[in-house]
């Protein structure tokens, strides 16, 4: 993968990546059921590559305003840290920086909705899904070439990857 010289400067600082859920992890399709259980659909290929992420030092994380137990058990199943109930995602994600002392610069927030503009517009590397809604796609230093739910977070990590790696001369397989 060739990333430009811009791009690798802004990667190179990150050392956390804080993911939105639903329409990030997920094609944004939720499945109802009669009792009121929700199911989603997810990429298998991004637990790959957030253990790749995690190999090089980089913590992943989930922030989500939804309380969804389908979203627990998949970042469980992932060994990641996920935070819901998050009613305004610019609180939570300042007070999370506050508790690692990481600075905004730091960060990466991934997105492809309103509610994650202003972590977007925050940190130091925002990053939205390629079928991202039209009003957050100007915030973004990078947009995917997947669309969420289709190895758009195996995608990202995969960018990480070739940053990281070519600068540390480790391989990953």
């Amino acid at each position: 993968m060739t990333v430009s010289r811009g791009l690798s400067k802004h990667i190179k600082k990150i050392q956390l990546v804080v993911f939105d859920f639903d329409g990030v992890f997920t094609d944004n399709t939720v499945y109802v059921f009669e009792d009121g259980r929700e199911a989603v659909q997810c990429n298998r290929a991004d637990g790959i590559g957030l253990k790749k992420l995690i190999s090089m030092g980089i913590e992943p994380l989930v922030l989500s305003t939804e309380i969804n137990p389908v979203v627990s058990a998949r970042c469980r199943k992932l060994g990641i840290t996920c935070l819901q109930n998050t009613h305004d995602k610019f609180i939570a994600l300042k007070r999370i920086l506050k508790e690692r002392h990481l600075t905004w610069e730091e960060t990466a927030f991934v997105g492809n909705d309103v509610n994650d503009l202003e972590c977007l517009a925050a940190v130091g590397f925002p990053v939205v899904v390629k079928d991202a809604h039209r009003s957050v796609l100007a915030y973004a230093v990078y947009t995917t070439k997947l669309p969420g739910g289709h190895g758009a977070v195996r995608e990202i990590c995969d960018l990480f990857e070739s940053v990281i790696a070519k600068k540390t001369g480790i391989q990953h397989a």
